[in-house]
């Protein structure tokens, strides 16, 4: 039975914001969102980054880890109990690498209870072509949302919806800066990012896609005026590490 993608609360975290499961010890007043989204899964356990980083910059930082995680599979045998106890539905977020391995990943959450969704995050410049083909190989009974930069959400967002995406969620964007005379690479996060993500939304809304926004959304009036703009739905980051932000 396919199940619909609905969001209770437009509000929820963004993966790689508060492990692989809701916990109320965190401090986080998780009765105020409409979901919970894990951390990043990959097909096979991951180790951190040799040298992971975080780079301040005025108005938030650089972070770069290497998306360390114990891999699907495994996360299941963990965590399976607890989601289905949770009484906020789960987006299990998926680190999409083959079209193959992503549909193996997918298939095995369609027996696991309460998984409201699968997000699928990719690699940088990855191809259109390899992005449309993972909602090919993969569309099946839990809604997918796709987790892409903003310009592959304007670009190719429209062909993704039309042939069976339900939503498109917005990626942090990359960057790079110099630390000890080394450029490091990695995702973007702080309040400085808002404006842009505020554009986003509203180029999407023009196209009438369903985005899930990301990005900058530090303060409830974020929240607002993200969803007055056109989306669906938000997702908070690192604001999550500083609750009274919010």
């Amino acid at each position: 039975m396919k199940r619909d993608l609905y969001f209770s609360k437009p509000v929820m975290n963004s993966a790689g914001t508060l492990g692989y499961a809701p916990d109320s010890r965190n401090g986080i007043a998780l009765e105020a969102f409409g979901a919970f989204v894990t951390n990043p899964l990959s097909p096979r356990p991951r180790l951190p980054a040799a040298s992971p980083s975080l780079i301040q910059f005025p108005g938030g930082f650089l972070m770069h880890s290497g998306l360390p995680n114990p891999g699907l599979f495994s996360a299941i045998k963990k965590y399976e109990a607890r989601w289905q106890k949770s009484q906020l539905p789960i987006v299990v977020h998926l680190m999409a690498e083959t079209p193959a391995e992503t549909r193996r990943m997918v298939r095995a959450l369609e027996s696991v209870e309460n998984i409201m969704a699968v997000e699928l995050g990719f690699a940088p410049f990855v191809a259109d072509e390899t992005v449309a083909l993972t909602l090919e190989t993969c569309r099946g009974e839990i809604p997918l949302i796709f987790s892409l930069p903003a310009e592959k959400i304007l670009t190719l967002g429209k062909k993704l919806i039309q042939n069976g995406a339900h939503a498109l969620s917005l990626m942090p964007p990359r960057g790079a800066l110099m630390q000890n005379n080394q450029l490091v690479s990695g995702r973007l996060y702080g309040p400085a990012l808002f404006p842009q993500t505020l554009a986003t939304i509203c180029a999407a809304s023009k196209l009438d896609l369903p985005i899930i926004a990301n990005g900058g959304i530090y303060r409830a009036h974020h929240i607002a005026e993200a969803l007055s703009a056109g989306a669906l739905a938000v997702q908070i980051d690192s604001s999550l590490w500083l609750p009274a932000e919010i």
